[in-house]
């Protein structure tokens, strides 16, 4: 598990085995993203719920209102036009937020694994080792103001400025596709230990504040992109275990 120190020459997603001889990381870590489509899992991990939304309508929606749940349910997915694409600024990601592996370590998301052994075709216990891959991480928390962006991990904490870099399109074998932006260290001069890019993957492609988020980060920009494996995942730090249960469950 990654500390705040140490930067080393690859391409970082928080995971223990990664971290280890990862990029400059956090020193010893270990960690979602829509991933469960491996190679077709490749972005699954939260695609699982992706098609699970259990939301009632009043029957007196309009038909505009239907078409356009439909629509986003889509993207959530994975599945848009590349015009639909829209840069972000680092406000949609502005907050304090807490990483959601202690609660896979300490049996709070339980139930939504067994929710996903219910619709799924893994048990209950294969989809919890397969989200403990993902989730792994010891940057416990991150806080984001502005253009700055704050890491804690066993007890330190290290900031940097992060300027937008674009975004770019992946495409995974399950047929879906997902959208990273891009944010790339603006002082050359900062603690060597930050990471000169993160990169921001929350199943939105244009602006809107996020509820949730999957983040990567490293000093290769092009190698992060490949990692589809590790994808620490972050809430509000204002929700409680169960309360991150009930949001994970409603998608």
């Amino acid at each position: 598990m990654p500390t705040l120190a140490n930067k080393k020459a690859c391409a970082m997603a928080l995971s223990i085995a990664i971290l280890a001889s990862a990029p400059h990381a956090f020193a010893n870590h270990d960690h979602d993203h829509h991933h469960d489509d491996g190679e077709a899992h490749a972005h699954d991990h939260d695609h699982d719920h992706d098609h699970d939304h259990d939301h009632d309508h009043d029957h007196n929606h309009s038909h505009d209102h239907d078409q356009g749940h439909a629509h986003d349910n889509d993207i959530y997915a994975g599945y848009f036009d590349d015009a639909q694409i829209a840069d972000r600024a680092l406000s949609d990601w502005e907050g304090d937020w807490q990483s959601v592996y202690p609660y896979l370590l300490d049996g709070t998301l339980d139930p939504v694994f067994t929710h996903k052994a219910e619709q799924g075709d893994k048990t209950a216990e294969e989809y919890k080792a397969y989200y403990d891959t993902g989730y792994a991480t010891d940057v416990e928390r991150i806080v984001i103001d502005g253009s700055s962006v704050t890491f804690f991990a066993n007890g330190e904490s290290m900031t940097g400025d992060y300027q937008y870099d674009g975004y770019e399109i992946l495409n995974y074998e399950a047929g879906n596709r997902g959208v990273r932006f891009i944010f790339e260290l603006a002082d050359d001069d900062s603690d060597d230990a930050l990471p000169h890019y993160i990169q921001f993957s929350d199943h939105s492609i244009y602006p809107t504040d996020a509820g949730h988020y999957h983040l990567y980060w490293g000093d290769d920009r092009e190698a992060l992109l490949e990692e589809l494996t590790h994808w620490p995942t972050y809430y509000p730090s204002s929700l409680s275990g169960e309360e991150i249960v009930d949001e994970m469950l409603a998608h």
